[in-house]
């Protein structure tokens, strides 16, 4: 739950956004936007489920009658108009209409459906209906303390379990049988859940930065094993990647490994208020493009984690935006060699009022495991 205080200092987040992007109100279906406001959790289905926003701060809901229980509970300030299945939705939305007067509405451009947006036009016949992704989202860019603590302990957690997996990684094991010990191991820990698919990837299939683990791979001598996985704790999540060897390593892998970790060591030094992200990744990816393995550079430097795991701010080539204190983000150089070796390194950070704080703090050096 979100005390009355906090939600309210969220809320004038968003109403300050709209009014700087010129929206009468919004409307925002579940996902991170919705609980960062309401501190509920409501899924996503296919009854229909809207909070809107007008930009005085009045706060308006289309909820079906199902969810009324928890919602009630947990939203006692939006003004709610609650719907049966029985009855369908459209009388809802027109009730919230008539409450709700407004021309310009933003819509979570990324995550509303079509028929979420349909709803809406029916209800709302003269409003004008725009994508405002970004200007709703930009609430969430900066983290307060206690979001930052929550996101400490979802990291901590992570690393513990990842400690007593590789501990027990030994060749002739499968991805994943590994893949299964380090999400029990999180759970042991007090994980709420994994904060997404977790990977876990040996040899050349490491070098798909987003590959699924197999049951028929097992560790062999040499293997790089990527290892990309974070825990979801109070609401927020962890996102970390180690890549380390079975047994040996090669002197051209221990090279690759090393110039990802100066590129990795490189943002987490020099990342601070003022600079851009564009020039955050350019000074990162550079450590990369500037070594013999410029041809294995595949992805941008990092993304904001928070409610989502991937979230903004984005660690990019074109995104001028400033860096800002209490932006929370991963930095995770890689470079990729197709059919032969991948290796990431990725950290979480944030950013404080003079430079960066990693609240990743598991070992980075190159390790041999399973010997």
């Amino acid at each position: 739950m979100i005390d009355q205080e906090r939600k309210a200092a969220r809320l004038s987040k968003l109403t300050a956004a709209m009014d700087g992007a010129g929206l009468d109100a919004v409307a925002l279906v579940p996902g991170a936007n919705f609980y960062y406001l309401t501190g509920v959790h409501l899924h996503l289905m296919e009854r229909p489920t809207v909070l809107f926003v007008a930009r005085d701060g009045s706060m308006h809901g289309a909820i079906p009658t199902l969810e009324s229980a928890r919602w009630g509970q947990g939203a006692p300030e939006v003004n709610t108009t609650y719907w049966q299945d029985s009855d369908g939705f459209d009388d809802a939305f027109a009730d919230v209409a008539r409450r709700l007067k407004a021309e310009r509405i933003g819509v979570e451009g990324q995550l509303m459906r079509v028929f979420e947006r349909d709803a809406l036009r029916s209800a709302f016949a003269d409003a004008r209906i725009d994508n405002a992704h970004a200007a709703i989202s930009r609430m969430r860019l900066v983290k307060d303390a206690e979001e930052v603590a929550i996101i400490e302990q979802a990291i901590a957690i992570s690393e513990r379990a990842l400690r007593t997996t590789i501990d027990a990684v030994v060749p002739g094991m499968s991805e994943v049988e590994i893949r299964s010990r380090l999400m029990t191991e999180m759970l042991a820990e007090g994980a709420d859940a994994p904060a997404f698919d977790t990977i876990v990837l040996a040899r050349g299939a490491s070098a798909d930065p987003h590959g699924t683990p197999s049951p028929e791979r097992r560790l062999e001598k040499g293997d790089p094993l990527l290892i990309d996985f974070g825990a979801a704790h109070g609401g927020y999540n962890a996102d970390i990647t180690r890549t380390f060897f079975v047994g040996a390593v090669s002197d051209e892998h221990r090279a690759i490994y090393e110039t990802v970790l100066a590129a990795n060591e490189t943002g987490r030094t020099i990342a601070a208020p003022g600079m851009t992200l564009h020039d955050l990744d350019t000074a990162v990816t550079e450590r990369l493009r500037g070594s013999p393995f410029a041809d294995m550079v595949l992805h941008k430097t990092g993304h904001g984690l928070g409610i989502e795991v991937h979230e903004a701010p984005q660690v990019m080539v074109g995104n001028r935006a400033p860096i800002e204190p209490g932006m929370v983000f991963t930095i995770e150089p890689g470079l990729y060699r197709s059919g032969e070796i991948g290796v990431r390194i990725e950290d979480d950070v944030l950013i404080t009022e003079d430079g960066c704080r990693s609240l990743t703090g598991f070992e980075r050096g190159l390790t041999v495991i399973g010997s």
